[in-house]
């Protein structure tokens, strides 16, 4: 039995792994030796995750991002430090590629440290922006600790943030309040829309510099709303980037510290339960949605989800224009150590677009079905009477939930040529049908077949009365229908019946023919009257009559 232990360690280490869905390594930059005891419950919560962390000082040369091309570590935490930049191992170049490598940085600021160079250019490139002067701090009058910062008001307490908007799932959201000691104002840019804000100051909120002695703040950096002091970045591939304006609110005194607001009672903060989900959050252990099965075929039960019959087997490469097609996709949300089935919020849908160059549907995809762990979305559909390489895409992006962009390929083709409706159902085949049976009357007729005259004889006078009656009117129809086809006014509606004919009811049409108006009325016929006798001279010199 010796081999147990080793299989039980196995078993212990890869639960600890999945803990995380990107992985578990986390690499704290630290200049201080002291912040490891600072800060030492926030540790011990990341371990009881399953973290593994290693602390380095950001001068140190042994530090290495990256491994023979991949990623040396799974998440990056940096902790304000005291001297103006870090070592070449951590450029802003290196901290953007670990983020498209998919890494994961959390970010610390403080209003009694100095902003790296490294950091200031990094959150340049982000479009994130900072005060100006090093020892800015964003105050507050109305929300502070009444308890520690009964002076100075820098110590804000906020409630849990709630969702930004309605249609969006929020992480972070708890019960008491969120201590903010001397926190960094961040001002978000408007040219990214990766950008989003966590934790917004109150509208009495300012940032200013207390070195300034002065009475008044005549230009703050930032006031109410605009003050930003938790922010993250997502990026294109679902890296997160998170910046905290308060590494303070982290230290083990404001895990177990009494706060009380003006006018409120003395409460426990909840700083503990929101770093927790600050940095469950960033290190994409909540928040990461993973596909499961996408399916599609051909449906018998015309639209809707219920009844569905499947036609044909699973994910066809090539459908016929206007087939009835269903689509299914299997969705699962991540949450910290297993996946939950995904219920997106009440004012939002997951949408499927059926596109070629851009899309000819976009469809709500609806839950139908829920296992275990995942969510099952399907809608049904009519194909576009257009063929071509058309796209079924799934494209849900949303803020603080990972990218899904699901992409399948089908063929749309027309009809075969024995998938056509019947000729007599196409009022276009309607004159050649006509022709056809003309034909066939004539070459039935004593006037081809004992008499042996032409077909084209045998429809011009004295020889078009000895015809079958049959023969007659298939000729008179044949006559209508090309004419019908010429008739500009009758071209694109084709040819109407004599019962719902306004122009031979007599009413007055405004359309012109022939340059002529159409308001007198027009005489209704029966069918039987003689036949309009004209007579032209061919370029022979002959003379010819013409029906």
């Amino acid at each position: 039995m010796h081999w147990f232990p080793q299989l039980l360690w196995l078993a212990l280490l890869g639960f600890a792994q999945a803990l995380s869905s990107s992985g578990n390594r986390v690499l704290v930059v630290t200049e201080q030796v002291s912040d490891k005891e600072k800060y030492s419950k926030f540790w011990g919560d990341l371990e009881n995750r399953g973290h593994k962390l290693l602390f380095k000082s950001p001068k140190d040369d042994r530090i290495a991002l990256f491994q023979h091309g991949e990623r040396a570590f799974d998440h990056i935490i940096l902790l304000p430090t005291k001297s103006k930049g870090f070592g070449p191992s951590l450029t802003p170049t290196l901290l953007l590629q670990f983020i498209n490598k998919e890494g994961n940085i959390l970010l610390t600021l403080s209003a009694e440290s100095l902003v790296p160079s490294a950091i200031s250019s990094l959150l340049l490139e982000l479009d994130v922006h900072l005060p100006p002067d090093r020892f800015s701090v964003t105050v507050d009058h109305f929300n502070y600790d009444t308890l520690s910062a009964s002076e100075k008001h820098d110590v804000l307490l906020l409630p849990q943030p709630s969702g930004l908007r309605k249609d969006l799932k929020t992480f972070f959201a708890a019960d008491g309040l969120i201590a903010f000691p001397r926190a960094v104002a961040q001002e978000l840019g408007s040219s990214s829309h990766l950008l989003t804000p966590i934790v917004r100051a109150p509208e009495t909120a300012y940032s200013y510099n207390p070195k300034e002695e002065a009475e008044t703040v005549e230009d703050p950096f930032a006031v109410g709303s605009q003050v930003t002091l938790v922010s993250s970045m997502q990026a294109r591939n679902s890296a997160r980037f998170t910046i905290l304006g308060s590494v303070e609110s982290l230290e083990d005194v404001w895990f177990d510290a009494k706060i009380k607001a003006l006018g409120g009672k003395e409460v426990k903060a909840s700083n503990r339960e929101f770093a927790k989900h600050l940095s469950a959050w960033t290190f994409m252990e909540t928040g990461v949605l993973k596909v499961g099965n996408v399916e599609h075929h051909l449906s018998k039960a015309g639209f809707g989800n219920s009844n569905v019959v499947q036609s044909g087997y699973l994910n066809p490469r090539i459908y016929r224009i206007k087939n009835d097609v269903t689509f299914n996709f299997e969705l699962s949300e991540y949450s910290f150590d297993h996946f939950d089935p995904f219920v997106a919020p009440p004012e939002d849908t997951v949408q499927l677009e059926f596109t070629m160059l851009s899309p000819f549907h976009r469809l709500d995809l609806q839950p139908i079905s829920k296992t275990q762990n995942s969510t099952i979305f399907s809608t049904t559909f009519r194909l576009p009477d257009q063929h071509g390489i058309f796209s079924f895409r799934v494209n849900y992006k949303r803020p603080f939930l990972t990218n899904v962009d699901e992409v399948r390929e089908v063929t749309v083709r027309h009809f075969a040529h024995d998938e056509w409706p019947r000729s007599w159902m196409i009022s276009a085949g309607w004159v050649w049908i006509a022709g056809a049976a003309l034909a066939e009357c004539l070459q039935s007729s004593e006037c081809v077949l004992i008499q042996r005259h032409q077909p084209t004889d045998c429809l011009r006078p004295p020889l078009l009365e000895t015809l079958p009656t049959r023969c007659q009117q298939l000729k008179k129809g044949y006559g209508e229908c090309k004419r019908g086809m010429i008739d500009m006014r009758k071209r694109f509606r084709g040819n109407q019946p004599i019962a719902v004919s306004k122009e031979l009811e007599g009413e007055k049409s405004p359309q012109l023919y022939a340059g002529g108006g159409t308001g007198s009325a027009v005489k209704a016929t029966s069918g039987h009257e003689d036949e309009r006798v004209e007579t032209v001279v061919g370029l022979d010199g002959e003379k010819r009559v013409v029906r």
